[in-house]
């Protein structure tokens, strides 16, 4: 096998050691160790991002850095799961300027000191393609408390952190497809606010995080939990800058994903609590629809009460 070039190790130094933390060993070895902490149970999860899908090439690369962690956050929050460290992979074509390395890793610095974690190992790639990056971040919960995607139960209600269609409609404003003077929407799309620690464990019967559509990610609790569900699309929580859009753009964001916002089963009896695990960093809760035995699948309901048709179930890679 071929050794690294030098150029490799220069770039590794300057730009990842100093984000790396305890069993890391410096980034010197190629493995790592992980100590968990004592009578936890680890959860870990993996999301890759590839420039022109699911960031614009010309995104600020510390931006960039910053979803590509905050994104895999998203997936332990909906786990009710604490942050620990995460491993990375960053594939780039040769030529990347090293102030790209630099911006990307400033990113990825400022927020682990915001979300407490750091980088575990991982490795650097060339690749003839666009610049691809994945990251498995690690998380702890208390034994058997991870909170999974199946496990509603007819009953029980829907409700979704924060607001829906930030991201896709800040993609279109990326793409001049829509115009938005506050900026609000676009820094939704390159920024997403994962909601680390909300605490749903004993509260939430099923959870997950919105990253691919309201209607398709509530589709897929309904398909593991063998059960149906009816969502109101007049409940479903907008920002001001979403409404200024216009009720053209509804169909968007119900579907367009990139929300980061946590999806969730809650039975009727648990909503005060839920409200209050909420408060507690800073969010909000709406209830937007509510689980039943049959039929299964999900409906969506207008404003009049009437079936709602959605074209777009939302997005997919393939």
């Amino acid at each position: 096998m071929t050794a690294p070039l030098p150029t490799e190790f220069s770039l590794i130094a300057r730009h990842f050691r100093p984000l790396a933390g305890p069993g890391a060993l410096d980034l010197r070895d190629d493995a790592a160790l992980l100590r968990p902490p004592p009578g936890r149970e680890l959860v870990l999860t993996v999301d890759a991002m590839v420039a022109g899908v699911h960031f614009l090439p010309d995104d600020p690369p510390d931006l960039v850095g910053r979803k590509l962690l905050r994104v895999n956050l998203s997936d332990l929050a909906a786990k009710g799961a604490t942050p620990l460290c995460y491993l990375m992979t960053v594939s780039t074509p040769r030529g990347t300027p090293d102030d790209w390395y630099a911006g990307f890793a400033a990113g990825l610095a400022q927020d682990q000191a915001t979300y407490g974690v750091t980088l575990l190992g991982g490795d650097t790639t060339s690749t003839p393609g666009p610049v691809s990056l994945s990251l498995t971040i690690i998380g702890h919960v208390a034994p058997g408390q991870a909170v999974h995607r199946f496990g509603a139960r007819a009953g029980d209600d829907i409700y979704v952190t924060g607001t829906i269609g930030d991201g896709a409609l800040g993609l279109a404003v990326a793409q001049g497809r829509l115009t938005d003077g506050t900026g609000y929407l676009l820094d939704r799309y390159r920024l997403p606010r994962p909601r680390v620690g909300l605490a749903i464990a004993g509260i939430a019967t099923a959870s997950m995080d919105v990253s691919d559509g309201l209607v398709q990610d509530l589709g897929h609790i309904c398909r593991t939990s063998n059960l149906g569900a009816t969502l109101n699309a007049a409940s479903v929580p907008l920002s001001p800058a979403a409404r200024r859009a216009g009720p053209d753009w509804l169909v968007t964001c119900l579907t367009g994903g990139d929300d980061y916002e946590v999806l969730m089963a809650v039975p009727p009896e648990r909503s005060a609590a839920l409200h209050q695990a909420a408060a507690a960093i800073g969010t909000t809760v709406t209830r937007i629809g509510s689980f039943h035995a049959q039929p299964l699948g999900v409906s969506v309901k207008g404003a009049d009460g009437e079936p709602m048709t959605v074209q777009a179930g939302g997005w997919s890679h393939f």
